[in-house]
């Protein structure tokens, strides 16, 4: 039977229209075939963990400001949080990325990710002033180098695009055999307060630099320096890839004071926390806990606290978290149980309180 021009021409248009609402449905997924800074958090992994199951919530606007304009100017930024990359830039960084387009790669891919060059107060991740950074490579593409940057003090990056000179080069790493993360100890000196933390990642298996900016509270105190868990050229990593999940609100950018606490005792091998309020505003807060192992290598950790006001956890992130009244148990994620002697790890939460807001006592156990 012939087919006539009209049938041919209508299932070709059918033909079109499905693949292009495939290659849209494709798109609008997280990618799997790159990576990403997850501790401290790049912005758009940040959104992404914080707001990926309530991206149309209209309170980020005014919670998660940063992360609203992001969300609002192309989600994807956030669905493919691990492809932000440039090709063939032959390690010339500084010659391929303008002032004012490093957090997007200078505008890579069209311009995918340039919500994420805007100026404002991203929320920030609270480090001490050692800490360790924790970069995940979901395809094991390894690393020729890391290197990492941060802001001279003095620079303000609410209000400043941030430029090649506003950075120090604090740290070049080796290189990294292919794993799912690869993590270096980082040393910020006597900065304190708000600075990004910017990080060029060589990926290995070609000639592909991600380009990736970090907000961070640095506290001013001291922190680990203890060995990473993926030394440069080793393969020693945690056993699965990053698939932290996503919050449903996010603590806004106003930074409250710290407020650490330690516990009172250690046993060999064991671990310590330390709590810190990153950022309170009327009837929420956010916190972060930092988990530091002792004088052993530990490969699980569980914190625990109580909290004297009523205080409850609405959202975590890089840890399991649940709740028996006022009792809180945080234990470590699939990636980020396994620490050296002395070396450390965070993970933060948000929570709703009234009346008094006071800081917990922590007691960490580790195995």
């Amino acid at each position: 039977m012939q087919v006539s021009s009209t049938a041919r021409r209508l299932a070709l248009g059918a033909l079109v229209l499905v693949t292009a609402l495939f290659g849209l449905a494709v798109i609008s997924q997280p990618a799997s075939a790159h990576g990403s800074l997850t501790d401290p958090p790049s912005r758009n992994y940040g959104c992404w963990e914080r707001w990926g199951s309530d991206f149309q919530n209209p309170n980020m606007a005014t919670i998660d400001p940063m992360c609203w304009q992001a969300w609002q100017a192309n989600p994807n930024t956030m669905w493919n949080w691990n492809g932000l990359y440039r090709e063939g830039v032959a390690g010339n960084h500084q010659a391929a990325i303008p002032d004012g387009q490093l957090c997007s790669g200078g505008r890579t891919q069209n311009g995918y990710y340039a919500s994420l060059d805007t100026v404002g107060a991203w929320t920030a991740a609270t480090k001490p002033n050692k800490f360790t950074l924790t970069l995940t490579d979901q395809a094991q593409h390894g690393a020729d180098y890391l290197l990492i940057y941060i802001t001279k003090q003095g620079f303000d990056p609410t209000t400043q695009p941030l430029t090649w000179n506003s950075l120090e080069l604090v740290q070049r790493t080796a290189r990294y055999a292919p794993a799912p993360q690869y993590q270096a100890q980082v040393d910020a000196g006597t900065r304190t307060g708000r600075h990004v933390v910017y990080t060029i990642w060589q990926a290995s298996h070609l000639d592909q630099s991600y380009y990736l900016c970090s907000d961070v509270i640095f506290t001013g105190q001291g922190g680990s320096t203890g060995s990473p868990s993926a030394s440069a050229s080793a393969s020693r990593s945690p056993s699965t890839s990053a698939s932290p999940s996503r919050s449903a609100s996010a603590s806004p950018s106003r930074s409250a004071g710290t407020s650490p606490s330690v516990p009172t005792s250690q046993q060999p091998g064991g671990c310590t926390a330390t709590y810190t309020k990153s950022s309170e505003w009327a009837g929420g807060f956010g916190a972060t806990v930092t988990v530091t192992a002792g004088s052993a290598g530990i490969s699980t950790w569980t914190v625990k606290w109580t909290f004297a006001n009523g205080q409850t956890v609405t959202s975590s992130w890089n840890a399991t978290v649940t709740s028996s009244g006022s009792a809180v148990t945080a234990t470590n994620t699939a990636y980020n149980g396994k620490l050296s002697a002395g070396q450390s790890t965070s993970f933060g939460f948000n929570g709703s309180w009234t009346g008094t807001n006071s800081v917990p006592t922590l007691s960490c156990s580790a195995q």
